[in-house]
């Protein structure tokens, strides 16, 4: 970590200066490479993990260049606990498979390879090169609006240094002398907290949309400014999203609201008009329901105390969250055509879901439970006899009383009932007799608690041979 580590927190800007010395502003059309010294910085080895150390290492030694790169060498710089390792190295996927035996190439789009580590996975990419119009489709491919379809060109580390998509993620750790790279002048921009894509915005976001979406991630998640250009063309070329598959947006999503800074991420996303094509049904939504954008905003609040209490956060629940506007503005609309309740929901439910399926993905193992959770909110109401013992024992019920709780406070429904189940959960059998009494008009003191019935004990000499083998 730096020295006088406290100082650097309270000003980091003043820190950095201290450290690098002052620079001339970013931006030029050709940056220089400057290398500091381990002598002049305090990033330490044991502030990475000990399986990216190996990777660097075993690629070092068999005679290729290797640094980490990115995020784990931006974030300690900051200051910050680097969490996730990548490594640039110039050798080829198929050269990294030989090396590692516990790899994995990936990707058609971009070729990269995993190395992994029990749980932990290191990410290897080799040099990018600069695609061009003579290169075989096999290797490189845009789209008629710019859209790299596939980009597999190798080159050196400057022209990858240049590829990579803004001036604090160019900084290359060298394990050969423990020295940092920068190549875009990423550290004049840390001290700046500012965030600058590398060469001219409006192509390198056509070239790949989802750029767009990590300027937004990165400012909110370290507290950065966008930088005018950088910013400019976003809000026009949002639409673009469009083109990005469903299943890499669905990753994407949570990237952005699994970073601790949910809630500022959603403000940045609506104001560059990038929530809309993420989630249009919820946009609109927002538009006609007054509940509905305090609704999402305390769930993502929820969700960032979770993330910072290390609480685990399901996506089904932030997804249900999101899209639970729209769907209750479709079963709205289908009730008061005659639909009953019940089945009007369900099919809202469907057809929210199929319209947001084409534009982010959402994996069965998360819309299935986020149904659940949605259907139980309909069961909650309903209290009187066993219902609420076996609306208690639901698999999903923690999770629809969080749920319930946060319609609530939205405003969406009217408070009490929430109240009701707290107590209830809480409560011995006599409270619970009282509660349900209270509901249904039974007399006080009786309980509809399901009995459980008495297991009969089976005659195991029926079910074993002599020797008690299963047979």
């Amino acid at each position: 970590m730096f020295k006088g580590f406290t100082r650097f927190l309270q000003r980091p800007g003043e820190r950095l200066k201290t450290l690098f010395g002052a620079q001339q502003p970013s931006g030029h059309s050709t940056p220089t490479l400057r290398v500091i010294p381990r002598d002049q910085h305090d990033v330490s080895r044991r502030l990475f993990s000990e399986n990216a150390l190996k990777v660097l290492y075993r690629l070092h030694n068999a005679g290729h260049e290797a640094y980490l790169v990115g995020g784990c060498v931006r974030d300690s710089l900051l200051g910050k606990v680097p969490k996730d390792f990548d490594i640039a190295t110039d050798a080829t996927p198929e050269e990294i498979r030989t090396l590692f035996r516990n790899s994995r190439i990936i990707g058609r789009r971009f070729r990269i390879v995993h190395v992994r580590f029990g749980r932990e996975v290191i990410e290897v990419t080799t040099f990018r090169g600069r695609p061009g119009d003579d290169q075989d489709t096999a290797h490189s491919q845009q789209s008629d609006d710019g859209l790299l379809l596939r980009d597999n060109v190798w080159g050196t580390i400057e022209e990858d240094a240049l590829r990579r998509d803004f001036t604090v993620n160019a900084l290359y750790y060298n394990i050969a002398d423990f020295s940092i790279h920068d190549w875009a002048d990423g550290v004049n921009d840390l001290e700046a907290r500012t965030l600058r894509l590398i060469g001219d915005p409006e192509v390198r976001y056509r070239e790949d949309p989802v750029r767009m979406l990590r300027a937004v991630r990165f400012a909110a998640k370290l507290d950065f400014d966008i930088e005018p250009r950088t910013e400019t063309p976003i809000l026009e070329l949002a639409p673009l999203l469009l083109q990005i598959p469903p299943a890499r947006l669905f990753e994407e999503v949570l990237k952005l609201f699994l970073s601790g800074q949910a809630l500022r991420t959603f403000e940045l996303l609506r104001e560059y008009g990038l929530f809309a094509m993420l989630f249009p049904e919820v946009e609109e939504a927002i538009a006609e329901r007054e509940w509905a954008k305090p609704l999402i905003e305390q769930a993502l609040i929820n969700t960032d105390r979770r993330i910072r209490e290390e609480r685990p956060v399901t996506p089904a629940f932030l997804y249900g969250a999101l899209l639970w506007p729209g769907m209750r503005l479709r079963a709205e609309r289908l009730e008061s055509d005659g639909m009953p309740p019940i089945p009007a929901q369900q099919t809202a439910s469907q057809q929210s879901i199929s319209r947001q399926l084409q534009h982010t993905s959402i994996p069965k193992r998360f819309s299935m439970p986020m149904r659940e959770i949605w259907d139980l909110q309909q069961r909650l109401p309903k209290r009187r006899g066993k219902r609420a013992f076996q609306t208690l024992e639901h698999t999903r019920f923690r999770a629809a009383y969080d749920f319930l709780l946060l319609r609530e406070s939205a405003g969406e429904i009217a408070p009490g009932l929430g109240a009701w189940w707290t107590a209830f959960q809480e409560g011995d059998d006599h409270e619970q007799a009282r509660l349900i009494a209270k509901t249904s008009g039974s007399p006080a003191g009786t309980s509809d608690r399901p009995k459980r019935r008495r297991r009969r004990r089976r005659n195991t000499s029926s079910e074993q041979g002599n020797d008690g083998r299963q047979e």
